[in-house]
Formats: C-alpha cells, structure tokens, sequence
C-alpha cells in the first residue's frame, strides 16, 4: 500500500515500506523515473524474500508524490531522500541509487555518513547536469537556457522531448561531487553496462578513481544497458546485496 510522508519543505512524497529486521535497502531512483519500476519491484521483492527491512519513494515531482517535475532539481530531490531516509528508517541503511540515484545516494552519503551501511550505484550518474547536460549543450542551447529558462532535448523514453530547466543546471552546480574529495567510508559497489549509452563507462571510472574508501569495487557488465534490468543484470543485483558485509 502506498503511503505519504511530508518533508521538512512541505513536500508530500508517496512511498511504500517493507517490513523487515537487519540492516534496510532503501532504493533511489532515477532521473524522470518512479519507484514502481523494474529495479525498485525486484528489490521489494529480495527483500521480503530476506526479511529486510526496504523502503521504495517518489521524489517530489515525480510518480505519486506532489509538486511538478519542472519545478524540481538535484538539491530538491537530494532533500527528499534525506527527509525520507531520516524520517521514515531507523539505523544504517544500503541505499541503492539508479542513474540519478546513485547521485543522490552519493549526497546522502556526504550528508548524512552515519546512517550509510552500503551503497550500491546501477550506472551512477553523479554531476550529470553539469557533465553530460550543460556540456552537451550546443551554443544555441545554453543561449536558449539562459535566456528562456529552458531547453527541449529529445528522449529515448517518451514520446516527445523532455523539458531541461535553467534552474535544474543551475541548482546541480551547489551539488557537484566530483570535484571535492568524496570519502565513502563504507563498502560500495559499482554496476556499470558496457553498452549504457546514457552514463559512459568513463563515468563510472572517474567516480571510482575519485572517491576514497576501504572498500570500493566496480563491476562492469558487457552488453548492459542504461536499464540494467534484464534477469541477469537483477541477479547480479541480489548476488551483489547478498555478499555485502554488513
């Protein structure tokens, strides 16, 4: 059943909440997504299996919770994971971030050390506003962006274009990790598909050569995709969980 739970901010975030004894799996999704995806229902479902405490949400803007989606950005959507995880766990947690998750996951883990037990990136996409966006941006583009407030780019996902805001560019710079020491003190571990065509292997190379910790690995998947859904790309998933050292 999903439930509903207000932020700090006021936000109402939608969320469903497996009950559970040991350490929790909380999953944060991606950039546009929700948590009733392939991912987020697989690791529902290897958490009852295991008895595991986990936690699926929509960020504000996003699925069920309030707000719209164009209003948003990286610092809205970092607070309502935090927000979540604070009000909604007890104890340490394995947050497992997809795409933009990992991002996310990656500023939980800046903020808020204690709570992390793990953390577990599915093609991280960390500084992707900056990185993959803005730097894409044609001169047209970024003229358009600043003059407008927006910028249309074409999707692989959805039917028509999606909607880029100055304000998502703007607000993911006073969140960029990628250019301060990121110290992970916690087992980590890195999935990467070697066909993602949306986060590149070489960002998953940089994160792993530039985060700091006792315990970082990366696993490269040939043939994977952004998705990182298909059976065997789940099975890893559970394995990987599974041999955590908590």
């Amino acid at each position: 059943m999903t439930d509903m739970f207000t932020t700090p901010q006021g936000r109402r975030l939608a969320y469903v909440q497996t009950p559970g004894t040991g350490t929790g799996v909380v999953f944060l999704g991606g950039f546009r997504s929700d948590m009733t995806g392939t991912k987020a229902q697989f690791l529902e479902a290897w958490a009852k299996q295991n008895g595991r405490p986990f936690l699926r949400f929509d960020y504000s803007g996003h699925g069920q919770s309030s707000g719209d989606f164009l209003d948003g950005a990286i610092g809205d959507w970092f607070e309502d994971a935090q927000a979540a995880i604070s009000g909604l766990t007890t104890g340490r947690q394995v947050l497992v971030g997809s795409s933009m998750g990992g991002w996310i996951s990656l500023l939980c883990a800046r903020a808020m050390p204690e709570r992390i037990a793990a953390l577990v990136g599915i093609a991280a996409a960390p500084d992707f506003t900056e990185d993959s966006m803005w730097a894409g941006f044609d001169a047209a583009q970024r003229d358009a962006l600043v003059t407008t407030g927006q910028v249309a780019l074409p999707s692989d996902y959805d039917d028509g274009p999606y909607i880029i805001t100055r304000r998502l560019i703007e607000d993911g710079r006073t969140r960029l990790v990628l250019r301060d020491p990121l110290d992970l003190p916690f087992p980590v571990r890195l999935l990467q598909g070697t066909a993602d065509e949306d986060v590149p292997v070489s960002v998953a190379l940089r994160l792993l050569d530039h985060a700091e910790g006792p315990d970082i690995r990366l696993t490269l998947v040939k043939g994977a995709d952004h998705r990182f859904s298909e059976p065997d790309n789940l099975a890893l998933l559970a394995r990987t969980l599974d041999a955590l050292p908590l």
